[in-house]
């Protein structure tokens, strides 16, 4: 993999930027802004409408980024593009008709989104049961067999932790539910910009996943679920390009992914989508793996260098991603980052980075961690260059 090259293609990184927050949102390649650019320049018309040429044209590039992503995700199933992955977990949080006395089962490791539409159900009735994790981010499988009952319905799990890295066991923990009788939920956001996702191996029933965090444009997100759901999933929103038929009092639905994306959607959003699963497809995920377990060893090591920063997660690289939060001494998160910022043109994330219980009441960092993730663009003489901002921090303060 030739990093120069590949950074070629990020403008941002021509102005001496140093991006190290992709696990917020990463940056776009030119043939992502290009694919989107040459949709407002040359057949910026809607899809599913018009018979006339440039509708068309925008209509098959729109259902081919479909096919290029569930065909990325390798999964027997149906793919929907949303607006971001909470939309995707909204739409099943919405869609499932749930009864009273049914469990959900989540983490403390989870991101608001995949926390907070399950809390809303339980005006319905519905019970949500969470499962503590260490400071690795570890949780006790033994436990979780224990927690599913006869009312669990749905057990709602990270890939990945977006504070800490960890990479959860998820292919084992569907396994367990599924034998137990409970659907899952992955929340993929930091899973799949960074893995080589295998959904049929996984088993999962839904899957979601940031679009903008693997290179897609912002306002992108996507809801894998399997072929049984189809019809058991309620859409979120109904109206143009859903149905098929309407009557007086009644409607049908159309029988693919369009029930699912009613109104004009984000079209150029996901044609960029589409070229971005073209990119990552064309560097190969193995690839973006080895590199970004390069990085995050070497930054750690780095770290563990200097008095008074403590890093936190498991410590091997291979068993998280390329994020690593840290503090150093008692030195607010944001304080660290507003530095960063101002004295070396390093953007990092602070705070409690949507993960209140995770890094607050686990990790028991009340004001937040510093967060440095990084992706295929960054190299180690950026990681030098920030360590160097670090070490100054840690020794004036």
């Amino acid at each position: 993999m030739d990093i120069e090259k590949i950074r070629e293609d990020f403008p941002q990184l021509r102005h001496n930027f140093i991006y190290f927050d992709s696990g917020a949102t990463a940056l776009k390649p030119i043939p992502v802004l290009q694919a989107v650019r040459d949709y407002y320049d040359k057949y910026s018309t809607n899809i599913g409408r018009g018979i006339y040429k440039t509708s068309h044209k925008a209509t098959v590039a729109y259902e081919k980024s479909h096919h290029k992503v569930l065909e990325f995700f390798q999964g027997d199933g149906e793919v929907i593009f949303t607006k971001n992955c909470t939309e995707a977990i909204n739409i099943v949080a919405h869609g499932i008709d749930w009864k009273p006395q049914d469990k959900i089962i989540a983490t403390y490791l989870e991101h608001n989104s995949n926390l907070l539409p399950w809390f809303r159900l339980k005006k319905f009735g519905v019970v949500v049961e969470l499962l503590k994790c260490d400071p690795e981010g570890n949780i006790d499988l033994n436990e979780l067999k224990q927690r599913i009952d006869n009312h669990t319905r749905l057990v709602a799990i990270t890939h990945a932790s977006n504070v800490i890295g960890t990479i959860l066991p998820v292919a084992e923990i569907t396994e367990i539910s599924h034998k137990k009788g409970a659907m899952v939920l992955i929340d993929g956001a930091q899973g799949a910009p960074h893995l080589e996702i295998k959904l049929n191996e996984i088993d999962c029933d839904f899957y979601a996943v940031s679009g903008h965090k693997m290179m897609g444009p912002t306002g992108t997100g996507i809801l894998f679920f399997k072929k049984k759901y189809f019809d058991e999933l309620n859409p979120l929103n109904l109206g143009g390009g859903t149905v098929s038929d309407v009557y007086t009092d009644s409607y049908k639905l159309v029988k693919n992914w369009e029930r699912f994306e009613g109104g004009t959607p984000n079209i150029a959003g996901g044609i960029g989508l589409g070229a971005a699963v073209d990119y990552l497809n064309a560097i190969g995920m193995s690839e973006i793996r080895k590199h970004e377990i390069e990085l995050t060893a070497y930054f750690m090591d780095q770290l563990r260098k200097i008095d008074g920063v403590r890093i936190h997660g498991k410590m091997e690289p291979e068993k998280r991603t390329g994020v690593v939060s840290f503090r150093i001494k008692d030195i607010p998160s944001h304080r660290i980052a507003i530095i960063a910022d101002e004295v070396g043109n390093v953007a990092i994330r602070s705070g409690l980075h949507c993960a209140f219980l995770m890094t607050r009441d686990i990790l028991k960092e009340e004001q937040g961690t510093a967060r440095a993730s990084f992706y295929i663009y960054n190299t180690k003489d950026e990681i030098d260059h920030f360590v160097e901002i670090i070490k100054k921090i840690a020794k004036d303060e």
